[in-house]
């Protein structure tokens, strides 16, 4: 949860996700791919591999051939650093995909309150107490990640980082082929 300046907590709901100097939820504005990576704690390689794959695409804008800017959402740049929590943990790539895919029917409001937890061979997003709760008295749960503790993280390094609006990546392009045609 993060705080106002005078201290307050800042509860996020379906209206109010983010307040002033954090991410912006704008479909057209997104983190180029350097950003993304340097944001979650990997290389741009991959970065590049995860978006080849379908693990994690860029939902604000793709790859378009040579000299062309991805730009991911806040979203994005959340799951990724989940998947990279994940893998860091030792779960299978094929387990990892399993959860993104659950992930993505998952909402953003919902992602502030599922915990991961995992027995190091299968993922199971936990949305309630009881449910982590149930699944450590079975004894499957090895370990957890709280997304919300993930999202604020990612906040926090997002936060000095400009986004960039897919019409400024379009006027970018536009000046670079002109270049080249001179």
């Amino acid at each position: 949860m993060s705080q106002t300046e005078s201290g307050d907590p800042v509860e996020y709901s379906q209206d109010m996700l983010f307040t002033d100097g954090l991410p912006s939820l704008d479909p057209k504005v997104g983190y180029r791919g350097t950003a993304a990576a340097s944001a979650v704690g990997i290389s741009y390689r991959q970065l590049d591999y995860w978006d080849r794959t379908g693990l994690v695409q860029p939902s604000v804008r793709g790859a378009a051939g040579s000299g062309s800017q991805r730009l991911y959402s806040f979203r994005d740049i959340l799951v990724l650093k989940l998947v990279k929590r994940l893998l860091d943990t030792g779960v299978s790539l094929q387990q990892i995909r399993t959860a993104v895919e659950q992930l993505r029917i998952s909402g953003i409001n919902d992602l502030a309150r599922i915990t991961l937890m995992s027995d190091g061979s299968r993922v199971y997003l936990c949305t309630t107490q009881d449910e982590v709760i149930d699944l450590l008295g079975r004894g499957q749960g090895v370990f957890g990640i709280a997304v919300g503790r993930v999202l604020a993280e990612v906040e926090a390094s997002l936060i000095n980082i400009h986004a960039s609006s897919v019409d400024d990546v379009d006027e970018l392009s536009a000046r670079r082929l002109n270049r080249k045609a001179v």
